[in-house]
């Protein structure tokens, strides 16, 4: 019996009557998150406010928030690495660190997972790249700032940084770690403020502790604010000598004696340049090195764990190829940051006398009544600058123009500054 095919014809109409859908189910935050990827590496930061705006004029389209945020947190893990996986790969990542950059120090710290001692999780790491170790080293400009800077969401913990002085004047990063919290164990079990003085003490019983200046006149401003109060304690920080120091301290004192007892609590060896030793061969007063750093490092500290310490370590190589295109450029024998500080020094000698004793000592006297001795043989002024800062002062500089004038062999004037210059 033979059967009968049926043919059904259907006609489309390409013209509706309906309502416009803004709500389309396809419409998912995985096909807005593929379409995000392309935008990211140009655009880290780029906002949630921003994406949504787009997408809703681009396709038309009613876009949650709660959709946008899981489209960037998808981008973001595709071009950047997921957060959680990336701890599987990390000893991996700095096994090949330690191969790639011989003389690297690393630790990890690890604890057991729930009290199974057989399940480790990941609790804080820290990097001290070989080159970086070296340089520091043959610097000898022993001075390091330390700090920390919380990480971002979704990152969790803190950044640790060891910042110290170039040549240059510049910043001089050593060593970073990425922490659980800023304590004392966190400072004393991976690197060298709640944790961080005792730790120093413990483990550098002879070290020297300078506090950020700009931190403690924030404290004082709670109570004693204005200008006045800033320039007083700036003239009694940056007094070179103890004379100088107790000068300013007792003005201070007349001025108003609760923020004089305030301030000399805090001992001045640890804020005023009066008080230093030239150890450190630096009289900086401020944190402000690492605070330079961090903010170069913000971009780092949203990131997972791997690529956060893979941002770092190409800042810190990207740097020195910066820094040491700067200073090859210089045309003496001092970088390019201490040739103008000296050239400022060697303008203000010309305006001083100078008187030799007949031995290695010379008076040397200049505006304002200032009269100090230096001593050439032990390469000290009574100012104390020379000492602090390892770059012979104005009254030495004028001491050395007072030799050359009467035949003695100074050789260059740079000849005199310490070689951290």
């Amino acid at each position: 019996m033979c059967q009968r095919e049926v043919v059904q014809k259907v006609t489309f109409k390409d013209k509706h009557i309906c309502a416009w859908s803004r709500d389309v189910k396809h419409f998912t935050y995985e096909f807005l998150a593929t379409k995000l990827v392309a935008q990211l590496p140009s655009n880290p930061r780029l906002p949630a406010k921003a994406v949504k705006l787009q997408a809703e004029t681009q396709y038309g389209m009613k876009v949650l928030k709660m959709k946008v945020y899981r489209a960037l947190q998808k981008a973001r893990s595709i071009v950047e690495g997921d957060y959680g996986k990336q701890y599987a790969h990390l000893r991996d990542y700095l096994v090949e660190l330690k191969r790639a950059n011989p003389g690297t120090t690393v630790k990890v710290g690890t604890e057991p997972c729930d009290g199974d001692a057989t399940s480790m999780i990941f609790k804080r790491v820290y990097i001290c790249l070989g080159p970086l170790k070296s340089g520091f080293q043959a610097l000898g400009r022993d001075l390091l700032g330390l700090d920390g800077a919380f990480m971002k969401e979704p990152a969790t913990g803190q950044l640790l940084t060891a910042v110290g002085v170039d040549s240059n004047n510049g910043i001089y990063p050593l060593a970073y770690a990425i922490v659980e919290k800023e304590t004392y164990n966190s400072w004393l079990c991976e690197t060298t403020q709640p944790g961080l003085l005792p730790a120093i003490e413990w483990l550098y019983p002879c070290a020297e502790h300078r506090y950020c200046l700009r931190h403690i006149h924030e404290n004082m401003k709670k109570t004693w604010s204005g200008v006045a109060y800033k320039q007083m304690l700036w003239k009694c920080a940056t007094s070179t000598t103890v004379p100088q120091f107790e000068h300013e301290m007792q003005k201070l004192k007349d001025f108003n004696e609760g923020c004089y007892k305030y301030l000399a609590k805090i001992q001045p060896h640890h804020w005023a340049r009066s008080h230093f030793s030239g150890r450190a061969m630096s009289d900086v007063l401020l944190s402000n090195m690492c605070e330079i750093l961090n903010r170069w490092l913000i971009d780092a500290r949203d990131k997972p764990i791997i690529t956060a310490l893979e941002y770092i370590r190409e800042y810190l190589m990207k740097r020195i190829v910066t820094v040491n295109n700067m200073i090859s450029k210089s045309d003496g024998p001092l970088t390019p940051g201490a040739t103008k500080v000296f050239d400022g020094i060697k303008k203000e000698a010309r305006k001083y006398t100078v008187m030799w004793n007949g031995d290695q000592l010379y008076q040397v006297s200049g505006p304002h009544n200032d009269q100090c001795v230096v001593d050439m043989n032990a390469r000290v002024c009574a100012c104390r600058k020379w000492e602090l800062t390892a770059m012979p002062c104005k009254h030495a500089v004028a001491a050395l123009y007072h030799m050359g004038a009467f035949g003695a062999r100074i050789g260059h004037l740079e000849s005199w500054v310490h070689r951290v210059h």
